[in-house]
């Protein structure tokens, strides 16, 4: 018996025996940290990556008040445990949609029935309208609130991208072909975009974050904080598609299908879509690793080499 299969290894089922939860039972364990089913349609959830704010609880609030057609997290309760924060949260139904593409193999054809999912529930966060609490939330890697200072979401972003860019850009700039021209081409389209609607955004919808029912339904969405924030609802799109099959053989095929997709069906002009994939690249590509022995900074470099608005030249 090693020290992963000890009965002593893991604390938790105590801990939850002793304040009323005797069949807790562990389901999951991913970045956030570890999750318990307690039994009463409730979960516990020890968070080993960022714990939730009282602003993200204000988050979820928010959104658990949307008629939405599909659940959202609510927590509870939060406690703490040995400097472990714990929430106590709705149990969300449905099973992940799918594996993540670095550990799962992706078909060529994309189903149709996650295709689909993915337009309901883009559809779904573009019915919210963004809240002050929304507005309030910052983006992993960053410091400051995203809206700070700013009444419009691209002149937010731009002024996020230059911060992204002063913590470790001379790393991306490397591995980038033309990499000033680029940023300056970003930004220009970037500020040049229209005013569009301030809604929900979830900002990580990588498939093991929807949660689908036996016909292939999205039930639930989980897992917001990575890039939540309130904002034009194209740049959900846009990430969405871009992120749904990071590392898969066929990625490149499925973003620029996704990207197509979701400019058809949703009515976002592409070169917007592209900008906004851009700035993704640019704002999160330090957040894992800061050299291309990491596999979201080595994505993030791809992706720019290949955007059209990063490679177009400013006029």
């Amino acid at each position: 018996m090693n020290s992963e299969t000890s009965p002593t290894a893991d604390p938790w089922p105590g801990y939850l025996a002793e304040r009323g939860h005797p069949n807790a039972r562990r389901i999951g364990c991913g970045v956030e940290g570890i999750v318990h089913r307690l039994g009463d349609g409730r979960v516990a959830k020890m968070w080993t990556g960022r714990p939730p704010t009282a602003l993200t609880r204000q988050v979820y609030a928010d959104l658990a008040q949307r008629p939405l057609p599909f659940a959202t997290p609510e927590i509870l309760e939060v406690q703490e445990h040995q400097g472990v924060v714990v929430t106590y949260e709705r149990e969300l139904p449905g099973a992940p949609m799918r594996g993540d593409s670095a550990h799962e193999d992706y078909e060529r054809e994309l189903p149709v029935h996650h295709k689909t999912a993915l337009l309901a529930v883009l559809r779904g966060h573009a019915s919210v309208p963004g809240t002050d609490a929304m507005r309030r939330l910052t983006v992993q890697g960053d410091h400051r609130p995203l809206w700070q200072g700013h009444h419009r979401f691209q002149d937010a972003l731009a002024a996020l991208v230059t911060r992204a860019l002063a913590r470790h850009g001379a790393a991306l700039a490397v591995q980038v072909p033309d990499f000033d021209s680029g940023v300056a081409s970003t930004l220009a389209t970037l500020r040049s975009l229209p005013d569009a609607p301030v809604t929900a955004i979830h900002g990580d919808l990588v498939p093991p974050n929807i949660h689908t029912d036996g016909a292939g339904r999205p039930v639930a969405v989980l897992d917001f904080g990575f890039y939540t924030t309130a904002g034009d609802p194209a740049f959900e799109a846009a990430v969405t598609a871009a992120i749904w099959d990071m590392y898969g053989s066929y990625a490149k095929e499925h973003t620029a299908e996704l990207t197509r997709l979701f400019a058809q069906e949703l009515g976002y002009a592409p070169a917007t879509l592209a900008v906004y994939q851009a700035v993704y690249a640019l704002t999160t590509y330090d957040v894992f690793g800061m050299d291309d022995r990491d596999g979201h900074f080595r994505w993030c470099a791809e992706q720019l080499c290949h955007n059209a608005v990063f490679s177009a030249q400013v006029s």
